[in-house]
């Protein structure tokens, strides 16, 4: 296997992924079918968050596809610990429920995806692209459980619309100068329109803006 540098992408180009799920028979079929890609390399595989920690520390991969629910310690819990231990590693966070809370919370705490166990091999792939990246990916599934149990509220219906088309795009992982070059607007004019998007929904971090789009279903997909 070959090595790669700290930012998780192997010299080849490809993006290192570590897979980490307690039931061996998906770890095994997730493992196959990713290295019939040829941009993936598989960088490992572990049954438990700790392990994978572990794993992640020494091969720094570029993404982690997680389970949610393990015995020891649950994906979510563990996400604290590979954004403390390893920060580079981009969490991907794979699950068979679609609930809101699992959603919301993951995101809080420092996910930057959400894939239900139900999707397609090449969704996943593109969701490990779209994070890989630098962006954000939900699964339509996730999309549409957010939206059946939430309307827009009363906080998101007072963004004017380009402040919406900001938080949307904030919300996929584009920063100030992408979200510009996006719009066509300056990378001055979109900070204060972020400035004004919190004021507005009483929200001081990136991360609680993330979480707001998700819950509020205004979330697109991919990156």
């Amino acid at each position: 296997m070959s090595t790669a540098d700290d930012t998780g992408v192997p010299p080849e180009g490809r993006t290192k992924v570590l897979l980490i799920d307690n039931h061996p028979l998906v770890l095994d079929g997730l493992k196959a079918i990713l290295e019939t890609y040829g941009h993936i390399e598989v960088a490992g595989v572990a049954q438990t968050a700790a392990a994978g920690l572990d794993i992640a520390v020494r091969t720094q991969p570029a993404v982690v596809l997680m389970d949610i629910n393990m015995p020891e310690m649950n994906g979510i819990d563990a996400i604290e610990l590979f954004k403390e231990h390893a920060p580079g590693c981009r969490l991907l966070m794979l699950s068979m429920h679609d609930s809101r809370e699992y959603i919301s919370t993951s995101v809080v705490y420092g996910a930057a995806g959400y894939v239900l166990k139900d999707v397609s091999t090449d969704e996943i792939v593109a969701a490990i692209d779209a994070v890989a990246a630098g962006g954000t990916y939900f699964s339509s599934g996730v999309r549409e459980a957010l939206m059946e149990r939430h309307s827009p509220s009363l906080q998101a219906t007072a963004l004017t619309t380009r402040e919406q088309d900001v938080l949307l795009l904030i919300a996929q992982g584009l920063s100030n100068r992408d979200a510009a070059l996006a719009l066509e607007i300056s990378e001055r004019t979109v900070e204060t329109h972020r400035k004004n998007i919190k004021k507005k929904l009483g929200i001081a971090t990136t991360a609680g803006l993330i979480r707001y789009a998700i819950s509020h279903g205004l979330v697109g997909g991919g990156s």
